[in-house]
Protein backbone atom coordinates (compact mmCIF):
# COMPACT_ATOMS: atom_id res chain seq x y z
CA UNK A 1 0.00 0.00 0.00
CA UNK A 2 1.10 3.47 -0.15
CA UNK A 3 0.38 7.11 1.43
CA UNK A 4 -0.30 10.05 -0.70
CA UNK A 5 0.74 13.59 0.86
CA UNK A 6 -0.08 17.34 -0.46
CA UNK A 7 -3.44 16.46 -1.10
CA UNK A 8 -6.07 19.05 -1.18
CA UNK A 9 -8.94 19.30 1.18
CA UNK A 10 -12.24 19.19 -0.55
CA UNK A 11 -11.17 18.03 -3.94
CA UNK A 12 -11.20 15.02 -6.20
CA UNK A 13 -8.11 13.02 -6.21
CA UNK A 14 -7.64 10.12 -8.99
CA UNK A 15 -4.89 6.99 -8.89
CA UNK A 16 -4.08 5.28 -11.64
CA UNK A 17 -2.67 1.69 -11.67
CA UNK A 18 -1.58 1.85 -15.80
CA UNK A 19 -0.48 -1.79 -15.53
CA UNK A 20 -2.91 -3.15 -13.42
CA UNK A 21 -3.83 -6.07 -16.35
CA UNK A 22 -0.20 -7.24 -16.20
CA UNK A 23 -0.93 -7.78 -12.65
CA UNK A 24 -1.34 -12.11 -11.63
CA UNK A 25 -4.86 -11.88 -11.08
CA UNK A 26 -5.93 -9.42 -14.07
CA UNK A 27 -9.76 -10.71 -13.78
CA UNK A 28 -10.41 -10.24 -10.09
CA UNK A 29 -10.52 -6.17 -10.80
CA UNK A 30 -13.93 -6.65 -12.11
CA UNK A 31 -16.41 -5.51 -9.05
CA UNK A 32 -13.15 -4.66 -6.67
CA UNK A 33 -13.39 -1.39 -5.08
CA UNK A 34 -9.83 -0.04 -3.68
CA UNK A 35 -9.28 0.77 0.16
CA UNK A 36 -8.43 4.12 1.57
CA UNK A 37 -8.03 5.71 5.36
CA UNK A 38 -6.61 8.81 6.88
CA UNK A 39 -5.74 7.34 10.21
CA UNK A 40 -4.10 3.80 8.87
CA UNK A 41 -6.94 2.37 11.31
CA UNK A 42 -9.96 3.00 9.69
CA UNK A 43 -10.38 1.96 6.70
CA UNK A 44 -13.05 2.43 3.69
CA UNK A 45 -13.93 1.77 0.02
CA UNK A 46 -13.34 4.44 -2.84
CA UNK A 47 -14.73 4.37 -6.00
CA UNK A 48 -12.53 2.12 -8.21
CA UNK A 49 -12.70 1.81 -12.33
CA UNK A 50 -11.03 -0.93 -14.29
CA UNK A 51 -11.22 -0.41 -18.11
CA UNK A 52 -8.70 -2.03 -20.31
CA UNK A 53 -5.42 -1.99 -18.68
CA UNK A 54 -5.96 0.81 -16.39
CA UNK A 55 -7.61 0.49 -12.47
CA UNK A 56 -8.53 3.82 -11.52
CA UNK A 57 -9.50 4.96 -8.27
CA UNK A 58 -10.30 8.31 -6.39
CA UNK A 59 -11.02 10.14 -3.54
CA UNK A 60 -12.54 13.00 -2.42
CA UNK A 61 -10.60 13.99 0.55
CA UNK A 62 -10.78 15.49 3.58
CA UNK A 63 -6.88 15.65 5.02
CA UNK A 64 -3.76 16.45 3.38
CA UNK A 65 -2.99 12.92 2.98
CA UNK A 66 -4.36 9.36 3.04
CA UNK A 67 -3.54 5.77 2.53
CA UNK A 68 -4.53 3.66 -0.48
CA UNK A 69 -4.04 -0.21 -0.21
CA UNK A 70 -5.64 -3.20 -2.03
CA UNK A 71 -6.80 -4.62 1.38
CA UNK A 72 -6.52 -3.51 5.15
CA UNK A 73 -3.09 -3.93 5.73
CA UNK A 74 -1.42 -6.13 8.29
CA UNK A 75 1.87 -4.35 9.82
CA UNK A 76 4.49 -5.95 11.35
CA UNK A 77 4.42 -3.99 14.19
CA UNK A 78 0.87 -5.30 14.80
CA UNK A 79 2.19 -8.53 14.54
CA UNK A 80 4.55 -8.21 17.14
CA UNK A 81 1.67 -6.41 18.88
CA UNK A 82 -0.48 -9.60 18.33
CA UNK A 83 2.02 -12.43 19.43
CA UNK A 84 2.43 -10.37 22.78
CA UNK A 85 -1.47 -10.03 23.70
CA UNK A 86 -1.66 -13.87 22.73
CA UNK A 87 1.22 -14.74 25.66
CA UNK A 88 0.07 -12.34 28.20
CA UNK A 89 -3.61 -11.72 27.75
CA UNK A 90 -4.83 -14.82 25.82
CA UNK A 91 -2.50 -17.82 27.96
CA UNK A 92 -0.79 -19.31 24.98
CA UNK A 93 2.79 -20.46 25.03
CA UNK A 94 5.68 -19.87 22.64
CA UNK A 95 6.04 -23.27 21.66
CA UNK A 96 8.73 -22.74 19.25
CA UNK A 97 9.80 -20.29 16.95
CA UNK A 98 11.00 -20.99 13.32
CA UNK A 99 13.06 -18.69 10.97
CA UNK A 100 12.37 -17.14 7.27
CA UNK A 101 14.66 -17.54 4.73
CA UNK A 102 16.08 -14.06 5.87
CA UNK A 103 15.88 -14.75 9.75
CA UNK A 104 12.36 -12.74 10.14
CA UNK A 105 10.94 -15.20 13.33
CA UNK A 106 7.62 -17.34 12.81
CA UNK A 107 5.77 -18.36 16.10
CA UNK A 108 4.29 -21.03 16.66
CA UNK A 109 1.84 -20.63 19.81
CA UNK A 110 -0.03 -23.04 21.64
CA UNK A 111 -3.32 -22.70 23.90
CA UNK A 112 -3.21 -25.83 26.00
CA UNK A 113 -1.21 -28.67 28.04
CA UNK A 114 -0.55 -30.94 25.26
CA UNK A 115 -0.90 -33.89 27.72
CA UNK A 116 -1.32 -37.09 25.34
CA UNK A 117 -4.85 -38.01 24.15
CA UNK A 118 -5.93 -34.14 23.31
CA UNK A 119 -7.23 -33.50 20.15
CA UNK A 120 -4.23 -30.86 18.09
CA UNK A 121 -6.50 -27.98 16.02
CA UNK A 122 -4.05 -26.77 13.97
CA UNK A 123 -4.73 -22.98 11.98
CA UNK A 124 -1.97 -21.15 9.99
CA UNK A 125 -2.05 -18.09 8.07
CA UNK A 126 -0.64 -15.92 5.13
CA UNK A 127 1.41 -18.21 3.64
CA UNK A 128 0.69 -15.94 1.08
CA UNK A 129 1.82 -12.58 2.73
CA UNK A 130 -0.85 -10.14 0.68
CA UNK A 131 -3.80 -11.88 1.88
CA UNK A 132 -3.77 -10.10 4.92
CA UNK A 133 -7.73 -10.39 5.85
CA UNK A 134 -5.75 -14.20 7.23
CA UNK A 135 -3.87 -12.60 10.05
CA UNK A 136 -7.13 -10.37 11.23
CA UNK A 137 -8.44 -13.51 11.16
CA UNK A 138 -5.80 -14.75 13.53
CA UNK A 139 -6.38 -11.62 15.84
CA UNK A 140 -9.81 -12.28 16.55
CA UNK A 141 -9.17 -16.23 17.30
CA UNK A 142 -6.40 -15.10 19.95
CA UNK A 143 -8.80 -12.18 21.11
CA UNK A 144 -11.41 -14.90 21.78
CA UNK A 145 -8.62 -16.39 23.50
CA UNK A 146 -8.51 -13.68 25.70
CA UNK A 147 -12.07 -14.75 27.06
CA UNK A 148 -12.27 -16.75 30.28
CA UNK A 149 -15.78 -16.75 30.79
CA UNK A 150 -16.34 -18.33 27.22
CA UNK A 151 -18.18 -21.33 27.58
CA UNK A 152 -18.16 -22.24 24.53
CA UNK A 153 -14.56 -21.92 24.17
CA UNK A 154 -13.63 -23.77 27.42
CA UNK A 155 -15.57 -26.46 26.14
CA UNK A 156 -13.70 -26.64 23.16
CA UNK A 157 -9.92 -26.10 25.33
CA UNK A 158 -11.37 -29.05 27.96
CA UNK A 159 -10.39 -31.37 25.45
CA UNK A 160 -8.07 -29.26 23.16
CA UNK A 161 -4.99 -27.79 22.13
CA UNK A 162 -4.77 -24.78 19.92
CA UNK A 163 -1.40 -24.91 18.00
CA UNK A 164 -1.56 -21.29 15.98
CA UNK A 165 0.96 -19.47 13.08
CA UNK A 166 -0.07 -16.10 12.85
CA UNK A 167 1.81 -15.35 9.67
CA UNK A 168 3.85 -18.09 7.71
CA UNK A 169 5.39 -15.94 5.55
CA UNK A 170 7.26 -12.48 7.53
CA UNK A 171 9.68 -12.16 4.25
CA UNK A 172 7.25 -11.79 1.76
CA UNK A 173 4.71 -9.63 4.08
CA UNK A 174 8.00 -7.12 4.66
CA UNK A 175 8.51 -7.22 0.75
CA UNK A 176 5.14 -6.86 -0.50
CA UNK A 177 4.88 -10.05 -2.59
CA UNK A 178 1.25 -11.09 -2.93
CA UNK A 179 2.30 -14.79 -3.74
CA UNK A 180 5.89 -15.51 -2.37
CA UNK A 181 8.61 -15.84 0.02
CA UNK A 182 12.25 -14.08 -0.33
CA UNK A 183 13.14 -16.98 -2.74
CA UNK A 184 9.97 -16.72 -4.80
CA UNK A 185 8.28 -19.45 -3.24
CA UNK A 186 4.71 -20.11 -3.39
CA UNK A 187 4.71 -21.25 0.39
CA UNK A 188 1.21 -23.36 -0.81
CA UNK A 189 2.81 -24.92 -3.80
CA UNK A 190 5.46 -26.10 -1.23
CA UNK A 191 4.18 -28.81 1.06
CA UNK A 192 5.68 -31.78 -0.91
CA UNK A 193 9.43 -29.82 -1.19
CA UNK A 194 9.84 -28.36 1.36
CA UNK A 195 13.42 -27.12 2.02
CA UNK A 196 15.65 -25.49 4.49
CA UNK A 197 17.38 -23.15 1.38
CA UNK A 198 14.16 -22.62 -0.49
CA UNK A 199 11.03 -22.65 1.89
CA UNK A 200 12.18 -23.09 5.41
CA UNK A 201 9.01 -21.64 6.68
CA UNK A 202 7.14 -24.72 5.80
CA UNK A 203 9.87 -27.13 6.59
CA UNK A 204 9.14 -25.43 10.21
CA UNK A 205 5.66 -25.73 10.51
CA UNK A 206 6.02 -29.42 9.51
CA UNK A 207 8.63 -30.48 11.59
CA UNK A 208 6.20 -29.11 14.16
CA UNK A 209 3.75 -31.34 13.31
CA UNK A 210 4.92 -34.27 12.80
CA UNK A 211 6.38 -33.78 16.28
CA UNK A 212 2.71 -33.06 18.09
CA UNK A 213 0.73 -34.32 15.26
CA UNK A 214 -2.64 -32.70 13.55
CA UNK A 215 -6.58 -33.67 14.41
CA UNK A 216 -7.83 -30.38 12.98
CA UNK A 217 -6.25 -28.35 9.96
CA UNK A 218 -7.01 -25.13 9.03
CA UNK A 219 -5.07 -23.02 6.47
CA UNK A 220 -6.60 -19.28 6.00
CA UNK A 221 -6.19 -17.56 2.98
CA UNK A 222 -8.06 -14.61 0.59
CA UNK A 223 -9.32 -14.76 -2.57
CA UNK A 224 -9.11 -12.14 -4.97
CA UNK A 225 -11.54 -13.07 -7.34
CA UNK A 226 -14.35 -14.47 -5.25
CA UNK A 227 -16.62 -12.19 -3.57
CA UNK A 228 -17.71 -14.80 -0.90
CA UNK A 229 -16.11 -16.73 2.45
CA UNK A 230 -15.80 -20.61 1.57
CA UNK A 231 -13.65 -23.70 2.25
CA UNK A 232 -11.77 -26.15 -0.60
CA UNK A 233 -11.32 -29.82 1.44
CA UNK A 234 -9.41 -32.24 0.80
CA UNK A 235 -11.76 -34.63 -1.73
CA UNK A 236 -9.49 -34.95 -3.83
CA UNK A 237 -6.90 -36.64 -2.11
CA UNK A 238 -5.87 -40.63 -2.57
CA UNK A 239 -6.91 -41.23 1.43
CA UNK A 240 -9.94 -39.20 1.28
CA UNK A 241 -12.71 -41.65 3.53
CA UNK A 242 -16.39 -40.66 3.97
CA UNK A 243 -15.40 -39.80 7.63
CA UNK A 244 -13.65 -37.09 6.47
CA UNK A 245 -16.36 -35.81 3.92
CA UNK A 246 -18.50 -35.88 6.91
CA UNK A 247 -16.26 -33.81 9.54
CA UNK A 248 -16.20 -31.36 6.00
CA UNK A 249 -19.98 -31.39 5.77
CA UNK A 250 -20.06 -30.88 9.82
CA UNK A 251 -17.61 -27.78 9.19
CA UNK A 252 -19.41 -26.05 6.72
CA UNK A 253 -22.79 -26.97 7.69
CA UNK A 254 -22.38 -25.36 11.11
CA UNK A 255 -20.43 -22.52 10.20
CA UNK A 256 -22.90 -21.52 7.86
CA UNK A 257 -25.58 -21.90 10.50
CA UNK A 258 -23.95 -19.55 12.85
CA UNK A 259 -22.80 -16.70 10.27
CA UNK A 260 -24.68 -14.75 7.54
CA UNK A 261 -20.51 -14.83 6.69
CA UNK A 262 -20.01 -18.18 5.46
CA UNK A 263 -21.74 -20.00 2.45
CA UNK A 264 -21.52 -23.47 0.47
CA UNK A 265 -22.43 -22.80 -2.51
CA UNK A 266 -19.49 -20.57 -3.77
CA UNK A 267 -16.12 -21.52 -4.10
CA UNK A 268 -13.44 -23.67 -6.19
CA UNK A 269 -14.32 -26.52 -8.66
CA UNK A 270 -14.11 -29.37 -6.54
CA UNK A 271 -11.31 -32.13 -7.13
CA UNK A 272 -11.86 -35.47 -9.16
CA UNK A 273 -11.33 -38.10 -6.38
CA UNK A 274 -7.14 -38.77 -7.20
CA UNK A 275 -7.04 -35.24 -8.69
CA UNK A 276 -5.58 -33.22 -5.71
CA UNK A 277 -2.87 -31.35 -5.76
CA UNK A 278 -0.59 -32.47 -3.02
CA UNK A 279 1.26 -29.70 -2.89
CA UNK A 280 -1.12 -27.35 -0.88
CA UNK A 281 -1.09 -27.56 2.85
CA UNK A 282 -4.39 -28.35 3.08
CA UNK A 283 -4.39 -31.71 0.56
CA UNK A 284 -0.54 -32.77 2.34
CA UNK A 285 -1.63 -32.47 5.65
CA UNK A 286 -5.19 -34.07 5.30
CA UNK A 287 -3.64 -37.22 4.05
CA UNK A 288 -0.29 -37.32 6.31
CA UNK A 289 -2.53 -37.11 8.92
CA UNK A 290 -6.04 -38.42 8.09
CA UNK A 291 -7.92 -35.44 9.53
CA UNK A 292 -9.73 -32.76 8.79
CA UNK A 293 -7.99 -30.18 6.23
CA UNK A 294 -9.38 -27.11 4.94
CA UNK A 295 -8.23 -24.13 3.03
CA UNK A 296 -10.60 -21.01 4.46
CA UNK A 297 -10.60 -18.44 2.23
CA UNK A 298 -12.04 -14.48 2.71
CA UNK A 299 -12.62 -12.31 -0.21
CA UNK A 300 -10.41 -9.04 -0.83
CA UNK A 301 -13.73 -7.52 -2.36
CA UNK A 302 -16.90 -8.03 -0.30
CA UNK A 303 -19.32 -11.05 1.28
CA UNK A 304 -22.22 -10.33 -1.62
CA UNK A 305 -24.17 -12.16 0.20
CA UNK A 306 -23.98 -9.95 3.29
CA UNK A 307 -22.70 -6.43 1.30
CA UNK A 308 -21.04 -3.64 3.52
CA UNK A 309 -20.90 -0.52 1.00
CA UNK A 310 -18.55 1.39 3.29
CA UNK A 311 -16.04 -1.28 4.33
CA UNK A 312 -16.29 -4.24 1.73
CA UNK A 313 -14.81 -7.37 3.76
CA UNK A 314 -12.75 -5.71 6.34
CA UNK A 315 -10.44 -6.85 9.22
CA UNK A 316 -13.05 -6.39 11.60
CA UNK A 317 -15.24 -8.91 9.50
CA UNK A 318 -12.38 -10.97 9.31
CA UNK A 319 -11.68 -10.90 13.41
CA UNK A 320 -15.17 -12.21 13.68
CA UNK A 321 -14.96 -15.05 11.34
CA UNK A 322 -12.14 -16.14 13.27
CA UNK A 323 -14.08 -16.18 16.62
CA UNK A 324 -17.06 -17.56 14.96
CA UNK A 325 -14.84 -20.96 13.35
CA UNK A 326 -13.35 -21.29 17.21
CA UNK A 327 -17.35 -22.22 17.76
CA UNK A 328 -18.07 -24.39 14.72
CA UNK A 329 -14.68 -26.65 16.09
CA UNK A 330 -15.95 -26.64 19.60
CA UNK A 331 -19.02 -28.25 17.88
CA UNK A 332 -17.20 -31.03 16.46
CA UNK A 333 -14.03 -31.64 18.75
CA UNK A 334 -15.52 -34.78 20.03
CA UNK A 335 -16.01 -35.96 16.50
CA UNK A 336 -12.16 -35.07 15.42
CA UNK A 337 -11.46 -38.76 15.99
Amino acid sequence: HFKASGLHVGQEHWFRLNNASKSSYNKAWDGYQAVASYDHVNWFRVPTIFEGDCLRFSLETTATHAWFAYFEPYSRGRHDWLIEQALTKAGTELLATGKSVEGRDIQLLRKGTGAEGRRKVWIIAQQHPGEHMAEWFMEGVIERLEKHDDPVLQKLLASADLYLVPNMNPDGAFHGHLRTNAMGQDLNRAWQSASQELSPEVLFVQQQMKQYGVDLFLDIHGDEEIPYVFTAGCEGNPGYTPRIEKLEEHFRSHLKHLTKDFQTKHGYTRDLPGKANMTLACNSVGEKFDCLSLTLEMPFKDNNDAPNALTGWSGKRSKQLGKDVLTTVADMVDSLR
